[in-house]
């Protein structure tokens, strides 16, 4: 359930930055190699009753490996973090795993700074997409649970819930229930990000995934499968405003949330999402009044039902109604005696 893949909200302009001409290609690599190769937890499987489990444990030098991360998202302009205290990081896991999949799964603090999650059945969409086994219906399954885990109620955030590090590592798809789940909750958007900024970084860093590795035919129509099953305009209107790789010592996490993917198709592929995400919200308008006109009552028609006259009937029983004597009339004269 562990993930290498990390979170970005893209900040600044396109320009190249003083610290991409300062630092030499190798030691930007390098230095994101190091950010990479945080691990903040430990991840082990077990059997605990019967069930099989994931024990997530916090290293006991991870509050100082998560300040210093912490201090590069600060010094980048990158508005997430992690838990620093290991209670707060052992509540935020538990809370968030127990809102999204309570109805089936248990999760409960433990001793020795860890947590113990019920192991969910199916894969991650990311192994999935590396093993070419990806579908449509797979990544529909994902932006359904993106739009209802961003209905929550957060406290922390004072608003709706957002994840902070919704890759396609921490996405799970289970074929026999159709559905996929989101798991790890080690990084969190900072509070005064606004909810429409926070909800669309979740799809950026899932779609970021798909940008950076699916192949030329398939990233696109994954990337509206997954956007159409979401299904929700404001926020995809954002996520159009946030579709430009960062500048600064952003660049470093860009690369890897990216996977080291050649920045020229990430720039090409975000451009055409960009273009497309921009018309979307009128397009989906557009359609939306098609569909109420198609809807609307006719004035000049009614429906016809069984037993119900046809107008040429109606029409002929008003005519002879019409020729008829009038009620108080006998209609025959009386009969004399």
């Amino acid at each position: 359930m562990g993930s290498n893949k990390k979170s970005l909200m893209p900040m600044g302009d396109n320009g190249t930055s003083s610290a991409e001409q300062l630092l030499p290609d190798a030691l930007s690599t390098a230095a994101a190699r190091f950010v990479d190769s945080l691990k903040i937890n430990s991840i082990s499987e077990a059997v605990r009753r019967g069930r099989p489990v994931v024990i997530k444990r916090r290293h006991v030098y991870g509050e100082q490996l998560t300040e210093l991360a912490n201090l590069y998202f600060r010094i980048a302009g990158l508005p997430i973090r992690f838990w620093t205290k290991t209670e707060d990081w052992q509540r935020w896991e538990v809370e968030c795993f127990k809102m999204l999949n309570g109805d089936r799964f248990r999760v409960s603090r433990v001793r020795n700074n860890a947590i113990c999650i019920d192991q969910l059945p199916g894969e991650s969409l990311w192994e999935r997409l590396n093993h070419h086994t990806l579908t449509r219906r797979m990544v529909e399954a994902a932006g359904i649970e993106f739009r209802r885990a961003h209905q929550f109620w957060s406290k922390d955030f004072r608003g709706s819930w957002s994840h902070g590090d919704a890759g396609m590592a921490n996405v799970i798809y289970d074929e026999k229930s159709d559905r996929a789940r989101l798991i790890d909750f080690e990084i969190v958007h900072d509070k005064s990000l606004p909810t429409l900024s926070r909800h669309a970084d979740d799809l950026l860093i899932f779609l970021l995934d798909l940008i950076a590795t699916a192949s030329a035919r398939q990233w696109l129509p994954f990337t509206l499968a997954f956007l159409n099953a979401y299904d929700n305009g404001p926020v995809i209107a954002q996520l159009s405003r946030q579709l430009s790789p960062p500048s600064g010592m952003a660049w470093i996490w860009w690369g890897v949330r990216t996977s080291f993917a050649n920045p020229a198709k990430i720039k090409q592929r975000l451009a055409k999402l960009r273009d497309l995400t921009s018309h979307l919200g009128h397009y989906r308008a557009v359609a939306a009044a098609r569909v109420r006109q198609r809807r609307r009552a006719s004035m000049t028609c009614q429906t016809m039902t069984a037993g119900m006259p046809r107008p040429i009937s109606r029409a002929r029983h008003t005519r002879e109604r019409a020729k008829a004597p009038s009620p108080e009339m006998p209609s025959k004269l009386p009969t004399s005696r």
